[in-house]
């Protein structure tokens, strides 16, 4: 079922959602080469927490972390553990954070020391169509118009979309009601209404779409071992557009 979420809980989900911009903020700081996920994770947990706030994926489903860090062929779900960052490493943080019962989910993917242009466009670019996908939210529109903006932007710039994982309705639960694709046809799916609250997460490989899981039933890798890249804004649908809730801090916002 689709909710339709008040002014006063996307007012919760929006301060969820500083607190998830300003954890990505305070990760980037301390993320370089030879630092372990394991710390990645420990400084997000403490930063979350000391803030009254819970981390959305610890236990979520037994994950057993407080953040997703993925790296290089790895595309989502990578769990915090020794592995150490290297130069040149394409790391994609994955954060939620709940506080009065409401959540935010958003990623970032960062290019550690130097990389090819290759793996540089890749990063860019799916933030890009991270953003041409957003720009198709209002109310009215259709989930579709968001899927399809995503794969003609990914493919344009010769990156391929994986179609097994997709964005998702956000709430009193981390995942809700609707699915959004990053592929699909526009006009089709879900009509948006204002008041529902969406995390829209491209997810786009430099080589194939194939993927796999591994062995802990969690990290999600490339079939073919090239680099992925994943960004994710939880979002807003308004009357008249839309308001990126994890995006950054305004004036009079704290």
């Amino acid at each position: 079922m689709i909710s339709i979420k008040s002014e006063r809980e996307i007012k919760l989900m929006r301060e969820a959602g500083i607190l998830n911009y300003k954890t990505h903020e305070e990760i980037k700081k301390h993320l370089r080469a030879g630092i372990t996920t394991k710390e990645l994770d420990k400084i997000a947990y403490n930063f979350i927490t000391s803030h009254n706030a819970v981390p959305s994926f610890l236990n979520y489903e037994g994950y057993p972390a407080s953040i997703c860090v993925s790296i290089n062929d790895e595309v989502v779900h990578g769990i915090p553990g020794k592995r150490v960052i290297h130069d040149g490493d394409v790391v994609s943080i994955d954060i939620g954070v709940a506080i009065h019962g409401y959540h935010s989910d958003a990623a970032r993917t960062y290019i550690v020391g130097e990389a090819p242009l290759e793996v540089k466009e890749l990063v860019l670019n799916t933030e890009k169509a991270l953003m041409e996908g957003i720009s198709k939210v209002r109310e009215g529109a259709k989930i579709g118009d968001i899927s399809s903006a995503i794969e003609e932007y990914a493919h344009k710039h010769g990156l391929s979309v994986v179609e097994e994982l997709v964005g998702h309705g956000v709430g009193t639960s981390i995942h809700e009601d609707p699915d959004v694709p990053n592929y699909g046809k526009a006009g089709t799916g879900v009509t948006l209404k204002a008041g529902m609250v969406i995390a829209i997460e491209p997810m786009l490989n430099l080589g194939d779409k194939e993927i796999y899981m591994l062995d802990d039933d969690w990290t999600i890798c490339t079939d073919d071992g090239l680099p992925s890249a994943h960004f994710e804004h939880t979002v807003a649908v308004t009357k008249d557009g839309y308001k990126i809730l994890t995006g950054e801090i305004c004036d009079g916002e704290e």
